[in-house]
């Protein structure tokens, strides 16, 4: 049940974002759900194997590099969902940072935030 209500709300989280930073663009909630899906498998094969990777470059950076490769996986989601577009390097770059806090705000909201589960 708390797999479904992240995934609903990660597809949320895209709307939301969609609405707030320019040349992130979803079609609609279908795609939403789609994108949310394959974000979550990019990120959870390829994007892991880059963090892996560039681990010694995110130290140096105190972390801020893990923000250019989570942004070049949305780009690459987006390439694979119809209806889900990210139109540019920036976009993507700010739509990362925005949809991680959107993402954080509606998992504390409806309780389903990382903290809760050990509770």
């Amino acid at each position: 049940m708390r797999w479904l209500v992240n995934w609903l709300l990660s597809a949320l989280s895209l709307i939301i974002v969609a609405h707030v930073v320019p040349g992130f663009h979803v079609s609609g909630f279908k795609s939403a759900l789609i994108a949310a899906i394959v974000i979550g498998l990019v990120n959870a094969t390829l994007g892991l194997l880059l963090k892996i990777i560039t681990f010694p470059l995110a130290i140096l950076t105190l972390g801020i590099f893990w923000l250019i490769v989570n942004a070049l996986m949305l780009e690459l989601a987006s390439a694979m969902v119809p209806g889900f577009e990210v139109n540019g390097f920036f976009a993507a770059f700010l739509g990362s940072i925005v949809l991680s806090l959107v993402n954080m705000l509606l998992r504390a909201i409806a309780g389903t935030d990382r903290k809760s589960e050990s509770d």
